[in-house]
């Protein structure tokens, strides 16, 4: 149990454990808005594109 309270006494009080948090927080945040990015475009995979949609990475280039 000691090695448990130095752990979180590490991540929380040192500034590389709290360094360590936050980029942990990020990669996971990542790692999940690509896996629901994945989930939608399985989805929604016969989606025609329409006039009012926008696209972030624009595949398709304006002509």
């Amino acid at each position: 149990m000691q090695a448990i309270g130095d752990f979180f006494t590490w991540l929380f009080n040192d500034q590389t454990g709290v360094i360590c948090l936050i980029l942990g927080g990020i990669v996971i945040c990542l790692i999940i808005a690509l896996l629901m990015e994945r989930t939608t475009k399985k989805r929604y995979f016969n989606h025609e594109k329409s006039e009012g949609d926008w696209d972030l990475f624009d595949d398709e280039g304006d002509e």
